[in-house]
């Protein structure tokens, strides 16, 4: 048998509390249900805009690794700077593809530019313009095929191998002079990861 226990009254000198008018019900309810709303719906819209962007980026990356040959773009800032290739300013045309496997990373890389642009370009890579020597296309048939590149178009046409002790990049540099105002760049930088 369980024992009932006694219930403590209220006591005697406290008011009576007035009964709830329907108004003021209405008014409580609702806010609660917007409160309750706001702390379903807050989170639930933030996980749909995280999946939407999540989703987008996924294209992104699938578009730029499914490439198949130079697009339009800077490369990043990362890729420029492990295979040291400094595109300089101004520049336009500019194009990219990067190539990896087990034994060699490559880096293609087009621009047109201005004759102080080449300068600088060629300088950041520790040569010189004079360096260059014309009628020298030392961009192999492998990386031409790759790239898409013919250097058959109008010249003069000249080039360069900058040869580097690895971890550092070794660069094929082509540049086309047929508009000396604006020459054509062309570089297939490799690394030996």
């Amino acid at each position: 048998m369980t024992a009932s226990l006694p219930h403590q009254a209220a006591p005697p000198d406290e008011p009576r509390r007035p009964s709830e008018n329907p108004r003021h019900k209405a008014r409580r309810r609702a806010l609660t249900l917007l409160i309750i709303g706001l702390l379903i719906g807050v989170p639930a819209g933030y996980l749909v805009i995280s999946a939407n962007q999540s989703r987008n980026s996924g294209k992104d990356k699938e578009a730029k690794y499914s490439a198949t040959g130079l697009t339009p773009g800077w490369p990043s800032k990362v890729q420029r700077r492990l295979y040291r290739v400094a595109i300089p300013h101004p520049a336009d045309y500019v194009a990219s593809y990067e190539t990896n496997n087990w034994k060699t990373s490559r880096l293609y890389t087009q621009f047109r530019t201005t004759p102080a642009g080449l300068d600088t370009f060629l300088g950041a890579m520790g040569v010189r313009r004079e360096q260059l020597r014309q009628g020298d296309i030392t961009v192999g048939a492998r990386d031409r095929k790759v790239s898409g590149w013919n250097f058959t178009g109008p010249g003069p046409w000249a080039g360069l191998t900058h040869k580097q002790k690895n971890p550092a990049p070794t660069q094929d540099v082509v540049v086309n002079t047929s508009d000396p105002n604006y020459p054509m760049v062309y570089v297939v930088s490799r690394t030996v990861p």
